[in-house]
């Protein structure tokens, strides 16, 4: 009964994944569309998002239902590296990378810098998978989550008009979120907090009390509490760690 309720977990995980390679056809589609690349990036942003529920619900979902499996736990990895690392480096790509490149030989196109450091996302966000998989701490992540990782790039968009942010300062942001994923800095796992907490009528009345302080200030603000949520969870992992490399020191 159990593997036959696998499908659920791994359906959410699946669109997991969908919504990620759709967040990358929209993004595809700047210069293309007539509709305004800010929108677009919006979207794309949005899409990354959504998907970032999916996975918080197929873990959810295969606890619950108690049908976890191997299959599974690498769907969700495969799942994670596009959505949460090819998804946002091709997102920043477009966003603020696609016009760095290096002429050589007289021909502009040769040495496409801007490619290379986009491909950075993807390739922390899979090693940051892969040092997962091999070995994990059941308490706590070691280097920032992909999916965290992701979502930050996604709400980028949401928050900020990309023609009003200096590019070197998004991309020093954009390489700095990459590297933290393959840092050896300890990040709290949100949901080992909230099992030790957690009551129907506990959540019922967080998500209330939620959903009226949005109401209060404006349904169009949501990302701005998401990104300072996230960012809180960023900068806690940072925090923590200088404070406990201060310690050392002094000891």
């Amino acid at each position: 009964m159990k593997k036959k309720l696998t499908w659920i977990p791994n359906t959410l995980t699946l669109g997991n994944l969908t919504l990620g390679f759709v967040a990358m056809l929209v993004a595809s589609e700047i210069g293309l569309s007539s509709t305004p690349s800010h929108e677009l990036f919006q979207l794309a942003g949005v899409f990354i998002i959504l998907a970032a529920l999916f996975d918080g619900f197929d873990g959810m979902a295969a606890r619950a239902l108690d049908c976890t499996s191997e299959l599974g736990a690498d769907l969700d990895s495969l799942a994670d590296l596009t959505t949460f690392g090819i998804a946002p480096g091709f997102l920043m790509y477009k966003m603020f990378l696609d016009e760095y490149k290096i002429d050589l030989f007289g021909r502009p196109d040769l040495f496409p810098v801007g490619m290379l450091v986009a491909a950075l996302f993807p390739i922390c966000a899979a090693y940051r998978l892969a040092r997962f998989n091999v070995a994990h701490d059941p308490g706590s992540f070691h280097g920032l989550p992909s999916p965290v990782a992701g979502v930050v790039v996604g709400i980028f968009p949401l928050v900020f008009r990309v023609e009003q942010v200096p590019k070197l300062v998004a991309i020093a942001f954009f390489i700095c979120t990459a590297l933290l994923m393959v840092s050896t800095i300890r990040y709290s796992k949100p949901q080992v907090a909230i099992r030790g907490i957690f009551t129907w009528k506990r959540m019922a009345f967080a998500l209330g009390g939620l959903a009226l302080l949005v109401l209060a200030v404006g349904i169009s603000k949501w990302p701005h509490f998401l990104y300072g949520a996230v960012g809180f969870y960023v900068f806690s992992g940072i925090v923590s760690f200088v404070i406990h490399t201060i310690q050392e020191l002094r000891v």
